[in-house]
């Protein structure tokens, strides 16, 4: 297996309106690995992934990813015209060169094949992240991007996902970079995270981030799953040192 890296970001910087966003963000992404940034809201994580995905240009730095890398994404919220009728099978049969058969493969594979019919506007919340992430997957993806991938998914729903991510790298071969929130749902689906504020805070394994007084001084020492919006000072000491002021949302 092609060891290279899928993807690597070197010491980028942006800023918006003289209010630093990303400061000095380097990161490595390898074939197989999962990594997952959290961080509170506004703390740049949407934004770097946009970066990473080329959709957004920094001030300085440079992300270089692997010749012919082939990028799934599954983004936070994809809004579709109410008035467009079109049902999920013919959605997934937007997606560039996309087949019958692997249409049919991951909606079974994603237990969601009884939806095929349906109309996308009249989909759960869970149903439509799983119609999202089979979009993402037709693309036979090298590195799977899913930004905060259970928003409006109920609490099964998340840990279903978080148990199937894994799953899904091993069959795919594939690198993950994930968005979320919430650590303690990931902890068992990612080998990385990458703790964010603007800066890094901390990175590592989940156990040692969760342990990290950066990462308990953001969050606070209990999480819980179901509350999506944490309260964070923005005056605060960093395991780096640096002392940071408030930061834009994203």
């Amino acid at each position: 297996m092609n060891q290279a890296p899928l993807l690597e970001a070197s010491h980028l910087s942006l800023s918006f309106r003289q209010k630093t966003v990303l400061d000095d963000i380097s990161l490595t992404l390898l074939p197989g690995q999962i990594i997952t940034l959290i961080g509170p809201n506004g703390c740049g994580k949407s934004t770097l992934t946009k970066v990473l995905l080329g959709l957004q240009k920094t001030d300085s730095g440079r992300v270089s990813r692997r010749k012919g890398l082939r990028i799934g994404y599954m983004p936070q919220k994809l809004t579709l015209d109410e008035r467009m009728p079109l049902s999920v099978s013919g959605f997934l049969g937007l997606t560039r060169d996309a087949r019958r058969a692997d249409i049919d493969h991951w909606l079974a594979r994603l237990n969601i094949t009884q939806l095929a019919s349906q109309s996308v506007h009249n989909l759960s919340g869970g149903e439509w992240q799983r119609v999202l992430l089979a979009r993402a997957l037709l693309i036979k993806p090298h590195l799977l991007v899913l930004d905060e991938p259970v928003q409006g998914v109920d609490v099964q729903g998340q840990l279903e996902l978080y148990r199937l991510i894994p799953e899904l790298r091993d069959e795919l071969g594939c690198g993950v970079l994930m968005v979320s929130h919430d650590l303690h749902l990931v902890m068992a689906a990612t080998d990385e995270v990458i703790c964010l504020n603007g800066h890094v805070c901390c990175s590592g394994h989940p156990e040692s981030v969760s342990a990290n007084p950066a990462y308990l001084e953001l969050f606070g020492r209990r999480l819980d799953s179901s509350i999506a919006h944490y309260t964070h000072h923005h005056d605060h000491e960093h395991c780096d040192g640096h002392h940071h002021g408030d930061h834009t949302h994203d």
